[in-house]
Parts: C-alpha cells; structure tokens; sequence
C-alpha cells in the first residue's frame, strides 16, 4: 500500500504496476444505482389509461382524482394509488344457465319460478349493465356484481310470481323484461354501486316437465293458426271492400239519374200542361177537340178518326181519313 491510499500488485502475470483506485470505482457505483433508483421511482410515476377505462388515484388513501383515456402522472413511493376501472364496456350476467362447450348448462336452482297461478316454470335470463361510477363501485361496496346478480333475480321471481303461465311462456316475455328492468334500475338509483342496468331479456322460458312443454306447444301452434286465419278474413275482407264500395256506388249514381230523369219528366209534364192551359184559354172548343181525339188515339191506339165537316144533315162534305190528311199534308 502505498502512502496516497492505492494499492500495488505485484503479481505473476506481468503487472504493469499501475495503482488500483478503490474510491473512484465505488463512487461509480453509487452513482449507477442512484440512477437505476431514480429510472424506477420515474418509472412508477406514469401510468396509462386506455379509451374504454377510466382511473380512480387514491392519495394516502383519500380519493383525489378521476381521470380519462391517456397517459397520466402520480406521485412515486405508494403515495398515490391508481385503480382502473372498465366503464365504457357492457357486461353481462347470466342466470339460470351456463355457456358450456358450444352448449349451455341449466340451473334449475336459479331458473325454477312460480308463476301467479301457482304453475312451475324455468325462465332463464340474460342480463348487461355497465359501470357508471367508478368510484361509488370500488368503494360503495365490497362485491356489486353479486348485489346486482341477486337483486335480479330477487325482482325476476317478485316480476313472474305476479304473472301468468301464459304471460311468461307466450306473448307476455316483453312485459316482464320492461319490468324487471324498471324495478332493478330504481332500487339501483338508491343503492348507488356504481352500476347501470342495460338491459334485461328472457332468454328461454319453459315448462319444467316434456308433457307441459308440448301441450304449449300445440296451445302456441293454435294460436299462430288462428292467427293466420284472422288474416287471411281481413285480407279477404280488404279484397272484397273496394268492390262493394264500387257497387254501392253505382246503385247510389243510378238511383241519382232516376230522380233527376223524373224530376225532369215532371217538369216537362207541368210546362205541357201550363202550355196546354194557356191554348185551351185562348181556344177552348178547340182545344177540347183536340184533347178529346188525342185521348181516343191514346186509348185505342189501332182506331182510325174521321173528322165530320158538314154543318147538317144535307151537308155531306167530310175529310177523311184524318191521319191520311195529316201524311198528305206533312209531304207537301
């Protein structure tokens, strides 16, 4: 050892006699592993959100920050915490029954309900909500997803007890999915787990045993049938209106021209008989005359008429016959 505090070797291997500098090299080394510690505490103090998450930063433990999408800075050394948070993706929750192999599996301790009139069904339900709050779903509770699983299924049972087999096997499914949606979606409002029902859909709704479950059968197949007679009368019924309209239109138009025609008749009756009136006052013998022979040809229309021209009984001048003067005089 030298008095500088440098080491010499004196070794086999041909030394050169430099001396080795114990200070400068541990300096080095501490000057490294400040870096590496500094890279780690920069490290821990970046964190990164993606589009369909949301960050709840927890600071000593207190709820201090929401943040969005992107890149994002905390304080290092466990001061500040970040928790992530999937909000913008719905998911789902089955009840009754199982994704299995390609198939499902039913459970009957979960899909068995009593309907209003005390008739047991298996009614299976597939249910989407999403997170709303992350903050109330971290913390309001230990497990929300249970809390909503079993208040479902606590609201789909109150929901059938109160419906009819008919109403949940045929055509009332609609109903019982708008109101057990209404129903979760309320109690949810007061609860506040930071959790927002979807949707909610009866996927399968059937009697427990074969024999009931074909007896609805054929009760859903009369049904379709009477349904498709129902619209096979109105198709009819639409067929064969337009052409009784088309008819009922045409007796009406043909009634119409008949009043008028007679209306017409009579109005020319009326102005033949005031023209008639106004000649029989200016010549009565010879109007009466003239009614009088139109009446006989009327009444016997085959009679010929003679006309008697002479005053008495020596007077023998007579025209006759009277439509052979008339044919006479119309050719001249």
């Amino acid at each position: 050892m030298e008095d500088n505090g440098t080491y010499r070797w004196s070794g086999n291997r041909g030394d050169s006699g430099k001396p080795f500098h114990f200070k400068k090299i541990l300096r080095n080394l501490l000057l490294v592993m400040a870096a590496l510690v500094i890279l780690a505490l920069a490290g821990t103090c970046f964190y990164t959100v993606d589009d369909k998450q949301q960050a709840v930063v927890t600071t000593f433990g207190k709820v201090t920050d929401v943040t969005d999408a992107g890149v994002h800075l905390k304080l290092p050394l466990g001061i500040q915490q970040v928790r992530k948070v999937d909000v913008n993706v719905y998911q789902q929750i089955k009840l009754g029954y199982e994704d299995v192999d390609g198939g499902y599996e039913v459970y009957s301790n979960e899909s068995a309900m009593i309907t209003g009139d005390y008739n047991i069904v298996n009614v299976d339900f597939f249910v989407e909500y999403k997170i709303s709050d992350p903050v109330q779903y971290l913390y309001s509770s230990n497990e929300p997803e249970l809390i909503l699983r079993n208040l479902i299924q606590s609201q789909v049972r109150n929901v059938v007890g109160s419906s009819t087999v008919d109403a949940v096997l045929t055509d009332g499914k609609e109903d019982i999915q708008r109101q057990v949606k209404e129903l979760v979606t309320e109690i949810l409002e007061e609860y506040d787990i930071g959790l927002t029902l979807v949707d909610v859909k009866i996927q399968d709704a059937e009697p427990p045993t074969q024999e009931v479950i074909e007896a609805f059968k054929a009760v859903e197949t009369a049904k379709q049938q009477a349904e498709t007679v129902i619209n096979d009368a109105k198709a009819y019924q639409n067929a064969q209106l337009p052409q009784a309209q088309a008819e009922a239109d045409k007796l009406i138009q043909n009634a119409q021209y008949l009043k008028q025609k007679r209306i017409n008749e009579a109005v020319e009756q009326v102005a033949m008989f005031e023209a008639m009136y106004t000649e029989y006052a200016q010549n009565p013998g010879i109007t009466r005359s003239r009614m009088y022979y139109e009446a006989i040809s009327q009444v016997l229309p085959g009679v010929k008429l003679y006309i008697n021209t002479g005053s008495g009984a020596s007077d023998v001048q007579m025209l006759l016959p009277l439509e052979d003067l008339m044919n006479t005089e119309g050719g001249q």
